[in-house]
């Protein structure tokens, strides 16, 4: 098994380490190619390095010959160096409440467009998706992100009141579902209603058979078959023994105290982003590597993964 490469622990320590070019080129092969560089294109270990233009060749005859080390990761076509995307990753992996790309902006010198924009490319690499099956004591909840009809400035209450779904019924907030694994990982996707069917679905592909399922009283988590199912109705109470979902609550709090206060006014067209980045800092909190280990987690998860402008502005 390939050795982690070993990244400073502070971020006054990550930006001296990272402030010369070698040395991030050198720690970006480290954790890309730890047995050695590719060909991107064809795989071959056949190839040579370009040092003045910090760029390899591969030795077969076949296009794109030559290639850098953030082909084929979130980093592709990108004109700023690895030390600005680093400290981004940096800032972004360990700030608790999320950072703007205001704040990204004055600290990096480049523009808010284009710090917005690297920030999304590193929450794509923030997305975990299905890792292992829950198992034990798992919490479920679901909440619902958005402004509230009845707050909103007359003209737009009455431009939205004018699109009705769901049976004329207007839905003005996006609905978010969890998963939590008693002192465990937390799952959260944006989903389209509150049947049945759509909450149960991320419950029985994530969650192992024969687990207890804690939820509150709500009718779609109703005999949820092939679990333990413990309720707790909290128009009585809001823990009963080891019976809540206190464990979601948490996550959502920090969830909905980051998009409020941190970003703001999120489109709900991008929602399921800034939830993987949320979803990410919980799940890797416990990292006994502290915050240099959350930046390589991340950096481990840039390969293969790419997001253009015009895919995350249409």
């Amino acid at each position: 098994m390939a050795k982690t490469p070993t990244a400073p622990k502070t971020l006054q320590e990550a930006v001296r380490y990272f402030s010369d070019p070698d040395t991030c080129l050198a720690f970006m092969v480290e954790i890309r190619w730890p047995d050695g560089v590719t060909c991107p294109t064809c795989q071959s270990p056949d190839v040579r390095f370009l040092a003045t233009r910090r760029l390899w060749e591969c030795k077969a005859k076949h296009a794109k010959r030559q290639f850098s080390a953030k082909v084929g990761t979130i980093f592709e076509d990108s004109a700023l160096g690895l030390d600005k995307w680093f400290a981004a990753i940096w800032l972004i992996a360990n700030a608790k409440n999320g950072i703007s790309s205001y704040e990204v902006s004055r600290a990096l010198k480049v523009t808010q467009k284009t710090a917005w924009f690297m920030l999304h490319r590193i929450r794509l690499a923030m997305q975990t998706g299905f890792v292992k099956q829950m198992s034990g004591r798992v919490e479920a909840d679901e909440t619902f992100i958005g402004p509230a009809l009845h707050n909103m400035h007359a003209d737009r209450r009455k431009a939205k009141e004018a699109v009705k779904v769901e049976g004329f019924r207007y839905v003005s907030k996006a609905i978010v579902a969890g998963i939590l694994e008693r002192k465990g990982r937390v799952h959260a996707q944006v989903v389209p209603d509150t049947t049945q069917d759509t909450l149960m679905r991320p419950i029985y592909r994530q969650v192992a058979p024969g687990s207890e399922l804690i939820t509150d009283g709500a009718t779609p988590y109703r005999l949820p078959a092939g679990f333990i199912h413990s309720v707790i109705d909290k128009s009585k109470s809001y823990v009963r023994g080891h019976v809540h979902t206190n464990g979601m609550e948490n996550f959502w709090s920090l969830l909905k105290r980051t998009i409020r206060g941190t970003y703001v006014n999120v489109d709900a067209f991008h929602l399921g982003r800034y939830l993987d980045e949320q979803v990410f800092r919980f799940n890797e909190g416990r990292d006994p590597r502290g915050d240099g280990g959350r930046f390589v987690s991340v950096l481990q998860s840039v390969m293969g993964r790419r997001l253009t402008y015009a895919a995350l502005t249409t």
